[in-house]
């Protein structure tokens, strides 16, 4: 089972599980989603972050921030934005870069990869994912090519018996894409403008 942390009100989860994390614009759901990746790194499990809209040292930096004892072996960052800004880029060994928040097919590779070195190269067998943020997806794509994308990355997740936080800006897109993206999810933590948490689960322990 994986625990989620005090803020998720304790509650623990099933390994393939995958959870939405909606709420309004600039409300702690991207703090909150990186606390349960602290909370995992602390116990030895490894952390994945796919990132369409900060860079990959913002979050190197906010995620070492959060965890007790910062290792590049439990970490592995997909950043969307660095080269979609133009600026040249390399691989290294917590970090693979996808050419754009379009860039699906890029996106699910590195994942892929990361997901396979944690398995056969770092030993990592538990494993946590965030996405910040499926908004940005939303922006460029048309909901029906995110749902495409998002059904192969959830069911990535759930064949690696890891866990996934992906977060959302409630207020950014109609309610009908919304609810056709919900669909994918085993659960949904709504954070409201006060930055409390209501977690809603379809499969618990």
């Amino acid at each position: 089972m994986y625990e989620l942390g005090s803020d998720f009100e304790s509650a623990t989860v099933e390994p393939g599980t995958n959870l939405l994390v909606s709420g309004p614009a600039i409300n702690g759901k991207r703090r909150l989603a990186f606390e349960s990746l602290a909370q995992g790194a602390n116990n030895g499990e490894g952390s994945v972050i796919i990132t369409t809209r900060d860079s990959s040292n913002r979050v190197t930096t906010d995620y070492h921030s959060l965890v007790d004892e910062p290792s590049d072996a439990h970490i592995g960052i997909v950043d969307c934005v660095t080269q979609h800004q133009g600026r040249s880029v390399s691989d290294t060994s917590i970090v693979k870069h996808a050419s754009s928040p379009t860039d699906m097919t890029g996106i699910g590779i590195k994942f892929s990869e990361f997901l396979e070195e944690f398995y056969s190269d770092r030993g990592i067998t538990k494993n946590r994912i965030v996405m910040d943020s499926l908004s940005t997806l939303l922006m460029y794509s048309d909901v029906q090519t995110v749902f495409r994308f998002m059904h192969v990355l959830t069911s990535r997740i759930e064949d690696a018996d890891a866990i996934g936080l992906v977060i959302i800006d409630s207020t950014a897109h109609d309610a009908e894409d919304i609810n056709t993206l919900k669909q994918l999810f085993d659960g949904i933590v709504d954070v409201d403008e006060a930055g409390d948490v209501t977690l809603q689960l379809s499969r618990t322990a």
